[in-house]
């Protein structure tokens, strides 16, 4: 199969208009940009975790989903999706359905890192033909922000307030993307939505047309949670990426390739300023803060390239 980015940017939508997200959230960019890398020809059948995105999009009897839609519990949604990967399965044996269908999860983070954990690392597991996409917008942001295991270190919300006692989140971010990866699944994938698109737009097609299970885990920017102007999204989204605070990757096959390399890795606080969550981290007294997340990326980084292959020639940057 031919791959066209252009054309496929340029596909009918297949989340439309209309639906209630805020202004500034990334989460129905990814979704959208996910979408459009299925062929025209091949229908979906799409299972949601209850979120943001659940809540906006699908108020009976009005959808903004064009392809078949379920709504699933926070815990269940990936189980759901294997179940009806299955049953289409038995039913295209049987001869009593026709045509080509894609199974897709889309969750947050708060139902795939935590509450849907569970049935997601099943459904990859054994190994359905399925891809689970993980909109990433590092906290509880359809509840009232409260912290979940995917949001950083020191981050402000409302179960981990910054105040004396407290200095925000006092725990790491939970690293899902290489967790996924350890299941053995054939295609797994870190990426966001940079200028051009490419690395979502590749990334998804090739999630999608993987034979067997596949995983996506997207930055998704909350203006919200985060509290970043609504139009700066695609400007706290490049530098996460540059910073390497989240770096773009692939895992095909259970080999790791590394698919942008800032040409000036950022320091983590040109990152960090623009967010309201971080802001305490820039009083006096704090600088720690900055350090140790400066610190545990540079780890990380360094930890991928090794993974990747690319730790000589980073070495020579």
């Amino acid at each position: 199969m031919t791959y066209n980015l252009k054309q496929n940017l340029e596909r009918e939508e297949r989340l439309c208009g209309g639906h209630r997200m805020c202004a500034g959230c990334g989460s129905p960019i990814a979704i959208r940009t996910v979408l459009r890398q299925l062929e025209p020809e091949d229908k979906a059948v799409i299972t949601g975790a209850t979120s943001c995105m659940e809540v906006s999009t699908f108020m009976y009897p009005y959808t903004a989903w064009k392809d078949s839609f379920i709504h699933n519990a926070f815990e269940n949604a990936a189980a759901t999706c294997s179940g009806v990967e299955t049953a289409y399965r038995v039913l295209r044996k049987r001869g009593k359905v026709d045509g080509r269908y894609k199974f897709i999860t889309f969750g947050g983070d708060g139902g795939t890192y935590d509450i849907g954990f569970q049935s997601l690392s099943g459904a990859m597991e054994r190994g359905h033909d399925m891809v689970y996409v993980c909109y990433d917008n590092e906290a509880y942001m359809n509840t009232g922000i409260q912290r979940s295991s995917s949001t950083p270190w020191f981050a402000d919300t409302t179960t981990t307030p910054v105040g004396k006692a407290v200095p925000g989140k006092p725990q790491k971010k939970k690293d899902l993307t290489r967790i996924m990866a350890s299941h053995g699944i054939p295609y797994v994938a870190q990426t966001a939505f940079t200028k051009d698109f490419q690395d979502i737009s590749v990334k998804s097609h090739k999630a999608i047309y993987t034979q067997g299970a596949a995983f996506l885990n997207v930055l998704a920017p909350c203006p919200r949670g985060w509290r970043y102007p609504t139009e700066k999204l695609m400007e706290v989204t490049r530098l996460a990426v540059e910073s390497c605070v989240w770096p773009l990757y692939e895992v095909c096959e259970g080999v790791y390739k590394l698919t942008y390399m800032p040409k000036k890795k950022l320091p983590v606080e040109e990152y960090l300023k623009m967010q309201g969550r971080f802001a305490h981290l820039f009083r006096p007294g704090n600088e720690w803060m900055i350090q140790a997340i400066q610190e545990e990326v540079d780890r990380n980084w360094e930890e991928l390239l090794h993974l990747c292959g690319e730790a000589c020639s980073a070495e020579k940057r």
